[in-house]
């Protein structure tokens, strides 16, 4: 339906405001791996360092699941770290066909300089806008997902 004063229709809007989150991930995605080249890494890896750091002991699939990637890239991921000497990997004491990851110090220490560098490109990003209108996008956005989610 249009709104007769500014002749906008509801599809129209909602598509340009995806397609502005779109844009919004692809630049601040850019700009982090931009400032992460010099240490060899990626956003991916961080992501899986993160979920590594924060959720021990996860299983490979769960990590898959986590970092929105198929259970072989998160493998590839995993032997990249490990290669990189960023994370460890031993056999769980329970089920030794189960690698448990850990980060190094070298990976804590890379991670907490990136995560840093997040924050500088999140503090840019959010220049200017209000915390009320950062909640209330954080309720619309919430309510979308869980549109999503239902219909999966």
């Amino acid at each position: 339906m249009k709104n007769l004063t500014t002749g906008k229709t509801r599809q129209a809007e909602t598509r340009r405001a995806a397609q502005m989150m779109k844009r919004i991930m692809i630049h601040f995605r850019g700009q982090m791996d931009e400032q992460l080249r010099p240490q060899r890494v990626t956003t991916a890896q961080l992501h899986v360092m993160k979920v590594i750091r924060d959720e021990p002991g996860v299983s490979g699939a769960q990590l898959a699941r986590s970092c929105y990637v198929t259970p072989q890239s998160a493998q590839a991921l995993l032997k990249g770290l490990e290669n990189d000497g960023w994370i460890t990997r031993t056999k769980d004491r329970i089920n030794d066909r189960i690698l448990i990851a850990q980060l190094t110090s070298s990976g804590e220490e890379l991670l907490m300089n990136a995560e840093k560098l997040a924050r500088v490109i999140e503090k840019r990003l959010w220049r200017g806008v209000e915390l009320e209108a950062v909640e209330a996008l954080n309720g619309v956005l919430a309510q979308c997902l869980g549109n999503l989610a239902d219909d999966a």
